[in-house]
């Protein structure tokens, strides 16, 4: 780790020679050393010049590495033709960890557009092993037999005021709030 910048030594270095040996000399408080001083004030007044110079340098030298002064292959493979699909689940949940799964949903993407939806559906009143059994045999039973997607790419979680199901109380809740004029 570099040394510290000393505040008198910087100071010092922006006065003439003459007036920083009277000051810090003999006469003044006395820290003024020959073998030491005028190289220091040297420094200190081309401290920032030298690390700017030093700074270039070390751009440059990392600019060439990656301009290919060192010869790098290059090679270029074929990509496919047409992209596997692949299932993304949606889970509506609040951002604690504890929270229970307000809804859940699927998309299935290929080609880099939506080819397929399953339908939120809402998880209040299902048991942890409910659940997984929908997702696991119904949902992606259905996405093995028709795409031979066997796991989701991502799991997103979003929030439950954000759910699309009709009629959910947590979507009920922005027109709620919108009407009364309070904030949730």
């Amino acid at each position: 780790m570099p040394r510290r910048v000393n505040k008198k030594c910087v100071e010092c270095a922006q006065m003439s020679a003459a007036q920083a040996q009277h000051l810090h000399g003999k006469g003044g408080d006395g820290c003024w050393h020959d073998k030491r001083c005028p190289r220091r004030r040297s420094h200190y007044r081309h401290r920032q010049a030298l690390n700017e110079q030093r700074r270039l340098q070390y751009q440059q030298q990392v600019a060439g590495v990656a301009l290919g002064e060192e010869q790098v292959e290059m090679v270029s493979l074929p990509v496919a033709e047409a992209s596997v699909p692949y299932a993304n689940l949606y889970i509506w949940r609040e951002k604690r960890k504890d929270a229970p799964i307000h809804a859940i949903a699927a998309s299935v993407f290929q080609d880099g557009s939506k080819v397929l939806e399953v339908a939120p559906i809402h998880c209040a009143g299902y048991r942890k092993r409910q659940l997984e059994k929908y997702v696991q045999k119904d949902v992606m039973g259905y996405l093995q037999a028709r795409f031979g997607i066997t796991f989701f790419a991502d799991e997103i979680r979003l929030e439950p005021i954000e759910c699309p199901v009709a009629g959910c109380p947590w979507g009920d809740l922005s027109f709620v709030a919108e009407d009364s004029g309070v904030d949730l």
